[in-house]
């Protein structure tokens, strides 16, 4: 019985009954998966209704390696709007948001490193594809450290506690996309968006709108 389990064991195998490991998936298949989601992002860019076939050409790859990752075009937007706040919550998890008032920590993460004419077309093409509800429901992770700060501030005595924290919330998310819809739009220069953003959500939050 021994010399069996010690060959299960050096073959790979675990414990008698256990399963043995799911291998990593292969690094050609990483990169292929990452090239594809950087090409969908150059074509959102272009237009929030790219298709599958402008996205594998993009890519310079076939529709067929395109499905073997992705099962439609909507689980390309999925992957691509999931990474791309991962990227937005790692930039504001460099922030010590901790760190003197809370206003001047808002107005940190507004002029991080976030989605503000970095994702060009994302938010157009996740509304139309994913719908609203769902890309507000992946936002929540990221929004999270905004409302952790609000209530920071709140409780410090910075900002307002007359408006309940949910409309608050949904107050800065009304306002955070609008400014991504005016950059995206060419209508307004990043940095002037995030300013702008800044000086209505602290305006907002502190109960000074005039």
């Amino acid at each position: 019985m021994a010399d069996k389990t010690d060959r299960r064991v050096r073959s790979g195998g675990g414990a008698a009954g256990a399963p043995a490991a799911t291998p990593p998936r292969r690094a050609d298949a990483e990169r292929t998966i990452s090239a594809i989601l950087d090409a969908a992002l150059r074509c959102f860019a272009t237009s929030p209704d790219a298709t599958v076939t402008q996205i594998a050409k993009a890519a310079g790859v076939g529709r067929v390696t395109v499905y073997g990752h992705f099962d439609s075009l909507e689980a390309i937007v999925d992957a691509l709007l999931t990474r791309s706040l991962a990227e937005t919550d790692a930039a504001f998890g460099e922030l010590d948001l901790d760190a003197g008032p809370a206003a001047e920590a808002v107005n940190r993460l507004l002029h991080s490193r976030w989605a503000l004419g970095r994702y060009r077309g994302l938010f157009e093409a996740a509304t139309r594809h994913l719908g609203p509800e769902k890309v507000r429901r992946l936002h929540d992770r990221v929004f999270a450290r905004i409302e952790a700060v609000i209530v920071r501030g709140r409780e410090d005595g910075e900002f307002r506690t007359d408006l309940p924290l949910p409309w608050l919330m949904t107050s800065v998310y009304a306002l955070a996309h609008a400014a991504v819809v005016e950059v995206d739009a060419g209508r307004m220069a990043p940095e002037r968006a995030a300013d702008l953003l800044s000086v209505t959500l602290l305006g907002l939050l502190r109960g000074r709108l005039s």
